[in-house]
């Protein structure tokens, strides 16, 4: 007998050439993959970076990442002689010393962004009545571009020159050259004449934030100082803080603010949990640094024993809140890793998912030549090496680009091996499903009889087929169920590098929604078929029937489409949650459309505040600490926060407010009559007595009934109860009712200001970003809020990296979906063919084409939208949206409903496109070309 002969070089090429498009689809799969797994790591570090970066200057906009002061008193002078130094010149080369302070580690990233001084208020008198002048001077003031007449006050010049804005040149009344008297005011034993020199014009600078009364004059002054009609800000050069000074011998403080600016490579060298932890140790060590640069190792035992310049001066200062910045950036950038991680996971997924639609498709059209070469004697095994050595170079080729690309992104260096791992796996699936069709011996011997005379009874094939598959499914189960319960129970890998279990949670779950749709969608489909038997036309009979029975053969496709839909679905719900629930944050910590918080220890700037244009009407807001005793138990209660509202005020501003609609339906916008204070609790029951002690006497909180759940929820109680422990207990009551408590036993107070349309400027007249003197408040306005919300790089970092991963899942699947429906289309000609014959019309068989793939897309999109909703609650710690907006609660999530109907309505129409095409080609093509009489069906 005659040796089988393996195959020429010449046989192979033109194997090679004939299956061109598929080794084609192999290098784009192979590139793509590869690059995706190459730069993924590098990428997410990167992505961290910029994160990074957009978290440092979000929180510097209001004032700088770090500040140093020092007081310093005047130069002692000589007779009547003022000193001859400027501050300016002392001041400079101090900054230099500061500056170049920071640690080298920081790169240069620690930049010197401002250094001012500023002093207590000077009295005078323009033509708009008496002024409070506060006299700033500022390195980072406007040049002389920016002045719309005039010019900045002169350095040189011993004269007190001023310049103010052109709002408040209107406002005052003011006149380039007019001379305004200095008089004493909070600075005390000054007599000079100012001179106004210049007007600017003012833009979105720090300055303008930092000292808003720069910009304009506010003309609700103080009541501490008494007689004035306005209060403003001006520049002034150093000489002219040093003249002042002089005068009134009083010690002055100079600020300088530092900003951290990283750049790209050294955020992403920082952005790591190893690397948040160096950069806080930097920022930690810096301010010991300058302080020695500055004034050697001596501690600050409150006197002026350094020099600044020619003035005796205090040590270094230090005051940042960028330490805890970082904490937090670490805290969520392990949450938004997630996010990205799964996005890729399911990018890689769903690409070698396609890959595996490419080698069925190419074992397909090679399958009859295989049979015949091994009814000839080549072995399953033999066929596949040699498929392995034809796509050994479109596999190789596909690797240099993918790593190529890798290289040429910025950032680290590309995991090198996690690309070449991914192309290995893409390239062995051709020889390994190539021999995995091959190695069943009934290719070989399907009509050839067993010993007993004849082969196996059907029913027993079938019997343990569906055994295997039983089997398969549940194992699926099982482990998709030990993957999501790991994935809560341990969380993520972090920084440690790629995580294989969130790699692989994505297509476990992905495989498990598969089995339960193979199982179910076949159930109506076939109860569909039965109800179309009844009718006339056998088109939807057939093409429903054989729906319900190739369910199985679509598993593959389902599974493509499945983990496609579910990623895209769940990243457009992660979008949608965290730009929606970072908005309902930054309402919960405003409560209204604007708040001051502090109102209690200011009421003088409180009460202005309500009298600023815009201001409709206020409510009140205080929270008292208290540890009530049950009057009925005697047991304690817990710790609780006594909240009391303005509630008819509050009902009526804020109609949907759940704390006034409480407090209106248990009765307490009415007055009391007993002694006892009536409140509503969380932990106790209506009718219940607690007791506190305030001031050496007694006092009864009267539980009327439950807090609802919403109120906890309620923006309007957010100002005070931002500052206490979400676990605490919450007692609520109407500020009518807590009158005997004094104003100083309330921790925490504040004033919600309601008016569509606030003065923002007037309000951060009164109460500026960054006030010099924390005992004046804060203020929040709920469209700034809501502004620096949707600037969150966070958000947008994860927003773009989840996007470009679904929009190339989405591109890779529409690949899958085209190879699957050219996989299938010879059975679905054939069928067509056949009914055909019978006298089928063009459009019938585009119908039944259309029917017959119409479950299986139906089943996807139900399947991969359902999966996409219920992850983020699958995932559950794994994956805390709320480290991202923070507020009450966790965000309540927000489907992209239009990205959602986006998929499946293109889902649907390629699937049209392809119905059409398929049917135009049936059109063109003989029946011969599909039909032959031997063929089994």
């Amino acid at each position: 007998m005659r040796r089988p002969t393996r195959p020429d070089l010449s046989v192979s090429l033109r194997e090679m050439r004939a299956e061109l498009p598929l080794l084609v689809c192999l290098v784009v799969l192979v590139a793509v993959l590869t690059g995706v797994a190459a730069a993924g790591p590098g990428l997410l570090d990167r992505l961290a970076g910029r994160a990074l970066v957009s978290r440092l200057e979000q929180e510097q906009r209001a004032e700088p990442g770090v500040q140093l002061s020092a007081r310093f008193d005047p130069v002692e002078s000589v007779g009547e002689d003022l000193p001859a130094n400027d501050l300016g010149d002392d001041l400079g080369p101090v900054t230099d010393v500061i500056e170049h302070a920071a640690p080298d580690g920081l790169d240069g990233g620690l930049v010197h962004d401002s250094t001012r001084v500023e002093l207590p208020l000077v009295r005078t008198a323009t033509g708009a009545g008496d002024v409070g002048l506060g006299l700033v001077y500022a390195s980072d003031a406007p040049r002389r571009a920016a002045y719309a007449e005039g010019r900045p006050p002169d350095p040189d010049s011993k004269a007190v020159e001023i310049a103010v804005s052109t709002l408040t040149r209107d406002a005052l009344k003011l006149r380039l050259g007019q001379q305004l008297p200095v008089q004493p005011g909070s600075l005390k034993h000054v007599h000079a004449t100012a001179v106004v020199v210049g007007f600017f014009t003012t833009h979105r600078d720090r300055l303008w934030r930092e000292q808003p009364q720069l910009v304009r004059p506010s003309q609700h002054p103080p009541r501490g100082i008494s007689g004035l009609d306005w209060e403003a800000r001006a520049l002034v050069a150093p000489r002219t803080v040093t003249t002042l000074q002089s005068q009134a011998g009083a010690p002055l403080t100079v600020n300088w603010g530092l900003r951290l600016d990283l750049d790209a490579d050294t955020a992403t060298r920082f952005a790591d949990e190893q690397g948040q932890r160096e950069l806080q140790r930097l920022l930690a060590r810096y301010p010991d640094d300058a302080r020695t640069v500055f004034c050697g190792d001596i501690a600050d035992y409150g006197g002026n024993f350094c020099q600044l310049g020619q003035h005796a001066a205090s040590t270094l200062q230090d005051s940042t809140q960028l330490p805890d910045v970082i904490t937090e950036f670490g805290t969520q950038w392990r949450q938004g890793s997630t996010v990205i991680s799964f996005a890729l996971g399911s990018l890689l997924v769903t690409g070698l998912l396609t890959a595996a639609v490419t080698a069925l498709l190419a074992v397909r059209r090679r399958l009859d030549a295989h049979r015949l070469q091994i009814a000839r004697g080549a072995s399953a095994t033999g066929l596949a090496l040699a498929r392995a050595a034809q796509t050994a170079p479109a596999a190789l080729l596909g690797l240099v680009a993918g790593l190529a690309v890798a290289r040429a992104l910025p950032g680290p260096s590309p995991a090198y091996d996690y690309g070449v791992l991914v192309a290995v796996l893409v390239w062995l699936l051709f020889p390994a499903l190539t021999w995995h069709a091959l190695r069943d011996r009934t290719t070989r011997t399907r009509h050839e009889p067993n010993r007993h005379g004849g082969g196996p009874p059907a029913r027993a094939k079938s019997r343990v087929g569906e055994g295997r598959r039983v089997v398969a499914e549940a194992l699926v189960l099982l482990l998709a169920a030990a993957g999501v319960f790991a994935l809560r129970t341990r969380g993520t890998a972090g920084d440690a590098g790629p995580d294989p279990l969130l790699a692989a949670v994505p297509a476990l779950l992905g495989l498990a929604t598969v089995a339960v749709l193979v199982r179910c969608y076949p159930l109506p489909v076939r109860l569909l078929a039965r109800w179309s038997a009844r009718r006339r036309g056998v088109v939807a009979l057939i093409a429903l029937s054989r729906a319900a029975k190739e369910a199985p053969a679509r598993a593959l496709a389902l599974l493509v489409l499945v983990v496609t839909l579910a990623g895209a679905v769940f990243g457009g719900l992660v979008a949608g949650t965290l730009t929606e629930g970072r908005r309902e944050a930054a309402a919960w910590q405003v409560g209204a459309d604007a708040s001051f918080r502090g109102a209690g220890r200011n009421p003088d700037v409180a009460e202005r505040l309500t009298r600023v244009r815009g201001v409709r009407d206020t409510v009140s807001v205080r929270q008292l600490r208290v540890d009530p005793t049950s009057g009925t138990s005697g047991e304690r209660y817990g710790i609780a926060s006594l909240i009391g509202v303005d509630s008819a005020k509050l009902r009526a501003l804020a109609p949907g407010s759940a704390a006034g609609r409480a407090l209106d339906d248990a009765g307490l916008t009415a007055p009391g009559r007993g002694r006892d204070i009536r409140v509503l609790a969380t932990g106790a029951g209506a009718g219940d007595l607690l007791t506190i002690t305030s001031h050496g006497r007694k006092i009864g909180l009267r539980v009327v009934g439950a807090l609802p759940d919403d109120v906890l929820r309620d923006p309007a109680i957010g100002p005070v109860r931002a500052t206490t422990a979400p676990r605490d207990q919450l007692l609520l009551a109407d500020n009518r009712d807590l009158k005997d408590f004094p104003g100083s036993d309330f921790e925490e107070s504040a004033l919600l200001l309601y008016g569509p349309r606030l003065d923002v400027a007037d309000l951060r007249a009164l109460v500026p970003h960054a006030a010099s003197d924390t005992a004046v408040g804060e203020l929040r306005i709920r469209a700034e809020e809501e502004a620096e919300a949707d600037a969150d790089g966070m958000v947008d970092v994860l927003t773009a990296a989840h996007t470009a991963s679904t929009g190339l899942a989405v591109l890779l699947a529409l690949l899958a979906l085209v190879l699957e429906l050219m996989l299938s289309a010879p059975a679905r000609g054939r069928t067509a063919s056949y009914l055909r014959t019978l006298g089928l019309g063009h459009r019938a068989t585009s119908a039944l084409h259309l029917l017959q793939l119409l479950p299986m897309v139906l089943a996807a999109v139900a399947g991969g939208t359902a999966l996409g909703l219920t992850l983020p609650a699958l995932l559950g710690p794994a994956l805390e949206l709320r480290e991202f907006t923070g507020g009450p609660a966790a965000p309540t999530p927000r489907p992209d409903l239009l990205l959602t109907a986006a998929l499946g309505a293109g889902l649907g129409l390629l699937v049209i496109v392809a119905v059409a095409v398929e049917t135009w080609i049936g059109r063109r093509r003989g029946l011969g070309a599909v039909l032959r009489l031997t063929e089994e069906r």
